[in-house]
């Protein structure tokens, strides 16, 4: 019977140990920082590149021959050939 409450006796003692542990974890860690802008960013259009069928935000796509928009320079210089 001496056995199983020394067994007992350690398990909560470590248990303790671990939940004092896990509190101060979570006061050491930094509060969640709002959004830089305040506001998120509106969505964007977003456009196929002919080439090898990615999307990007238009802003981010580079104009090519006949209005069609790609993902780099390469895959405008390649054409969708």
């Amino acid at each position: 019977m001496m056995k199983f409450l020394l067994v007992l006796a350690v398990l909560v003692i470590a248990w303790l140990v671990w939940r004092s542990g896990r509190e101060r974890d979570r006061e050491d860690a930094p509060a969640a920082a709002p959004p830089a802008g305040g506001t998120p960013a509106l969505p964007q259009d977003m456009v196929r590149c002919p080439v090898c069928a990615v999307h990007l935000p238009r802003p981010d796509a580079l104009p090519g021959s006949s209005g069609r928009l790609y993902c780099c320079a390469e895959h405008r210089r390649d054409g969708g050939n």
